[in-house]
């Protein structure tokens, strides 16, 4: 069922981050940083545009997402879960011995996951090669790919784009988190990404940009790039690294790395505070 109200989806976003912190504390490790980043970008998603069934997760006209960023995997799961593709309880096994939810998803063992992801780079090309099947088979389903903007600087990514935009894929969006961080520092101090527009844009893209943390500007922007018609859209959108928990926030140590008791607790009452506004 799609979400329209605004607040109902701000919820939901609030929902996924509490259940991101829970799933990388109880795992003792993961990526809580740029999964807090997606968080309300997934939400839109799976809430408010793509056309899925989680009791028909193979549905062969359904919508598909490539997380391409496949470490951000709590964030995928928390919102699958929450959407209902798997019981909310085995968010606990993440990165468990035995567990279907790994550190990257995989599609053979987790209902909900189009693509096996995790080696940064590869995501957008599976995604390419989905909306060319789409478009070949007359199926009409349209195509997501999340990418981050430190993986933009693997030259696979590159490679798909100028495919997509060579097969007019106007049935695929990719969405890149702009969050600024990678690893270990801000992107530009490893490589220069001046103009990330202009980049795409010479690459043949239609090129959107909004907040990322905006419930409206991303409705907006994904109902933009629906209408725009003979080639793909990529929507840049402004995000935070660790959004919602403040001591997170643009600090690049929390890019992988999961909080103690003493930051769990206070990360959980910053955005169980949250829902109170």
């Amino acid at each position: 069922m799609k979400v329209t109200n605004v607040d109902a989806l701000r919820k939901i976003a609030n929902d996924i981050r509490i259940s991101i912190i829970e799933t990388v504390y109880n795992a003792k490790s993961g990526h809580p940083g740029g999964s807090l980043s997606c968080a309300d970008i997934l939400t839109v998603l799976y809430f408010n545009q793509m056309n899925i069934n989680p009791e028909k997760p193979n549905a062969e006209g359904r919508d598909r997402f490539v997380l391409s960023k496949g470490h951000c995997s709590p964030a995928l799961y928390s919102v699958l879960a929450r959407k209902g593709y798997f019981d909310k309880e085995e968010l606990k096994t993440f990165r468990k011995i035995g567990s279907n939810l790994q550190g990257h998803p995989d599609m053979n063992k987790v209902p909900g996951v189009d693509m096996t992801t995790g080696s940064l780079g590869q995501g957008l090309s599976s995604a390419v090669g989905m909306a060319i099947a789409s478009k070949m088979d007359s199926a009409g389903c349209r195509v997501y790919c999340l990418i981050g903007d430190g993986e933009i600087d693997e030259g696979q990514i590159w490679e798909a784009a100028m495919t997509a935009s060579n097969k007019k894929l106007d049935n695929l969006c990719v969405i890149l988190d702009n969050n600024g961080l990678q690893l270990e520092t801000n992107i530009d101090e490893i490589l220069d990404q001046t103009s990330l527009h202009d980049k795409f844009a010479s690459f043949g893209f239609n090129v959107i940009e909004c907040d990322g943390h905006n419930i409206n500007n991303l409705i907006d922007a994904f109902d933009s790039a629906k209408q725009k018609k003979g080639m793909p859209s990529v929507i840049i959108a402004k995000t935070i690294k660790g959004k919602g928990v403040s001591f997170m926030e643009n600090q690049i140590e929390w890019h992988g790395k999961a909080p103690s008791e003493e930051e769990y607790n206070k990360a959980l009452e910053e955005l169980n505070s949250n829902m109170l506004k």
